[in-house]
């Protein structure tokens, strides 16, 4: 089975779980709607994708791992919803689709993010309930840790304080490893932590995941000023509308480019010691780097 192949099955059953656990449901108005809308508007499903892989490669269970996976997917989501937002980033199209908060409102998308995000820990909690392994604790600390301050949050609001003012390469790489890293990074360790592997290659495909995810976020970057905007269904120069520092207003494009390349070559150096075992992840991170969405 080649990458293609192997990612269309995972997506596919991605997909199907994040169907069943949020079902529609009209006794409360707009809202399951509006979270549906987002949430099973497709893309590339890379995070639950990432926590899958890394489990498999370290032995353990996909039917174990893929309800954290898709608790993952539905705070990626929120969080894209709550970005899309007018007091975040303003933006009108997703996915190649109206933003929520133009289909459903401001108020409503607000809502659907946040109960996306309660619905991921209403899920992990249910899980740990009827069978709290140290393992699934662990898994959900790092979920949680890399959705809040110390990731994704975190990187927001670093984001949302520099426009308009000037910041350093090392507080924008920051950046980028909370606002982006951070969740990538945690779903290859809660997938590997899952799979109850040793502390040596949790911390080993860990720092792969940093690796990966800075890149991803350069390439978003670069996307930014190159892409499409058919291609990839969202606006493009948004970050130079919002007076906001990348690393092309740093290094330029094609410094950029290479600077993307390095970090998937260092990744790509961490997974040497697994073999062909590692040959989708392997895959994958060129992908991150030659995508045009």
């Amino acid at each position: 089975m080649d990458l293609k192949e192997y990612l269309a099955n995972k997506r596919h059953l991605v997909e199907q779980k994040l169907e069943s656990m949020i079902p529609a449901d009209n006794s409360i108005p707009v809202i399951t709607e509006a979270m549906r809308y987002s949430l099973l508007a497709g893309g590339k499903r890379l995070r639950p994708i990432l926590a899958i892989m890394s489990c498999e490669l370290f032995g353990g269970q996909e039917d174990e791992v893929l309800p954290f996976a898709c608790c993952i997917e539905m705070i990626h989501t929120y969080s894209l919803i709550h970005d899309d937002l007018p007091a975040m980033d303003n933006d009108d199209l997703r996915r190649g689709r109206p933003t929520s908060h133009k289909v459903f409102g401001e108020g409503f998308a607000v809502l659907a993010g946040d109960a996306l995000l309660n619905s991921a820990f209403e899920t992990m909690t249910a899980i740990l309930m009827d069978n709290p392994k140290p393992e699934y604790i662990r898994a959900m600390n790092i979920i949680c840790r890399a959705s809040g301050i110390s990731g994704m949050i975190g990187g927001q609001c670093i984001d949302l304080y520099y426009e308009n003012r000037s910041i350093d390469i090392e507080t924008l790489k920051s950046m980028h490893r909370k606002k982006t890293g951070a969740l990538i990074k945690a779903s290859l360790a809660a997938g590997a932590v899952i799979a109850r592997a040793d502390e040596g290659d949790i911390k080993n495909i860990m720092e792969f995941g940093d690796a990966i995810g800075l890149a991803y976020q350069v390439e978003d970057d670069i996307l930014d000023v190159s892409g499409s905007e058919e291609k990839l269904g969202k606006s493009i120069n948004k970050d130079a509308e919002f007076h906001k520092s990348n690393f092309i207003s740093f290094y330029g494009l094609d410094k950029s480019i290479s600077i993307a390349a390095e970090l998937i070559g260092e990744a790509k150096k961490k997974l040497e010691r697994y073999g062909d075992k590692s040959c989708y992840l392997i895959e994958l991170s060129d992908y991150i780097i030659d995508r045009d969405n």
